[in-house]
């Protein structure tokens, strides 16, 4: 028997339309941050001032996220989602509005771009909830994979967007473009059949196991949440994702700062792009065969196997001696991060009780953005202080960490909670 193809996933009634319609408003989230960035330091003049706004966006756009996404969960998307959206969209199209007349200040700026941040809707922990609504189970992994390569594009696809309007337009209509898109794609997404008939979850009582939730491979089933903080706290295998997430994330922060000091190193600054195109071609060509393979190791084996190979892929890319071997090497490294998020989602589907899928989903995402700032801003302490070599060893050992953690937590005998 041949194994699905990622043309059978798409084939599925309403997945095409649920699924292009999310892919819209999430080509809103690779757009913003360089609008965003372009936008204040036109209206500013300051460096300083758009870096800040920029970080502030983020910072709540990372931190809230399994706060917005709790609400979906308990209200469902169509009643949750269009009032999140109608407000990031409005609070968009303000910040371009005050960033094109200049006449906000610094301080409007970073605190439109905090408020922004603070709404931005959960499109992909929805869509991947949706993914598991529309396909059978023996497709989701490749439904999985298709939807992680497709995020990964539309984040290489929106800047170049952003290059086209600014060749034209002022940076704020990158703003206005973005805005539009996240509340047109939103819209489309809610009005979807799968998307209508998923209702909020009734909250169980305290303790209670949550109906019907799926254990993940190899992991215990967790306990409902009654608590904000309830599905992390109490779900080891949805904080194991968290770890692997984490992991991955920090690799990808660290390797995207380090190419670009190799690359000033080496006197190669035109090879830049294609090394960081290499990364993301590999990616997509990783996670599009890795759906591809029918997997007789569960997730919770298969994600520190995952964190292993990029950390060690990352310290020995520090080794290469031209900036040639260095493309081949982001390429090699490529292969391996679309199926570690992917699995890292997998997982934390997999271990959700149907009340906290989208939640559970958001932690993920909320620690591979997590991981990706954080090694971003101690891989630029590095530079400069350490030999580079060492900085990409350096810069590897919390993915390598990740991975052994996850080994003990997935071999060291079951505790009586965990069984």
């Amino acid at each position: 028997m041949s194994a699905p193809s990622y043309a059978s996933v798409l084939r599925v009634p309403h997945a095409s339309r649920t699924f292009g319609a999310a892919l819209l408003g999430r080509l809103s989230y690779g757009m913003v941050p360089l609008s965003l960035l372009l936008s204040v330091k036109e209206a500013t003049g300051s460096y300083a001032v758009s870096g800040a706004a920029l970080a502030c966006f983020g910072a709540t756009s990372v931190t809230l996220s399994p706060v917005r996404a709790g609400f979906v969960d308990r209200h469902g998307p169509r009643r949750a989602l269009p009032p999140m959206a109608g407000a990031y969209a409005v609070l968009l199209a303000a910040l371009a509005i005050v960033a094109a007349s200049g006449a906000g200040g610094a301080a409007g700026l970073v605190a439109l771009a905090v408020a922004a941040g603070a709404g931005t809707p959960p499109l992909g922990p929805v869509m991947r909830v949706l993914w598991g609504d529309l396909v059978p189970a023996r497709l989701l992994p490749r439904a999985y994979s298709l939807d992680s390569v497709a995020e990964e594009l539309l984040l290489v696809t929106g800047p170049l967007l952003v290059g086209a309007v600014v060749a034209v337009a002022p940076p704020a209509a990158g703003l206005g473009a973005g805005a539009g898109l996240v509340l047109v794609g939103t819209l489309a997404l809610v009005s979807s059949p799968v998307a209508r008939a998923r209702r909020g979850a009734a909250r169980p009582a305290a303790g209670t196991p949550a109906p019907g939730a799926a254990p993940a491979p190899g992991a215990a089933a967790p306990s409902a949440a009654s608590a904000p903080s309830g599905v992390l706290r109490r779900n080891p295998a949805l904080r194991q994702a968290v770890v692997g997430a984490a992991g991955v994330g920090v690799c990808l922060g660290a390797l995207e700062l380090l190419v670009v000091a190799f690359a000033d190193e080496h006197g190669a600054a035109a090879l830049l792009p294609w090394t960081l195109a290499a990364m993301s071609a590999g990616s997509a060509v990783g996670g599009l065969a890795y759906g591809a393979v029918a997997w007789r190791a569960p997730g919770a084996r298969r994600l520190p196997v995952l964190a292993a190979a990029l950390g060690l892929l990352l310290a020995a890319a520090g080794l290469a001696p031209h900036p040639y071997v260095l493309l081949g090497c982001a390429a090699l490294f490529g292969l391996f991060v679309a199926p570690g998020i992917t699995t890292a989602y997998l997982i934390a589907d997999e271990s959700a009780g149907p009340g906290d899928r989208t939640k559970a989903g958001a932690w993920v995402n909320t620690a591979l953005n997590a991981g990706t700032a954080s090694a971003t801003a101690a891989t630029g302490l590095l530079i400069g202080r350490v030999p580079l070599p060492l900085c990409f060893a350096l810069a590897a050992l919390p993915a390598l960490l990740a991975a052994g953690a996850l080994v003990l937590g997935n071999f060291r005998p079951l505790s009586p909670a965990r069984v």
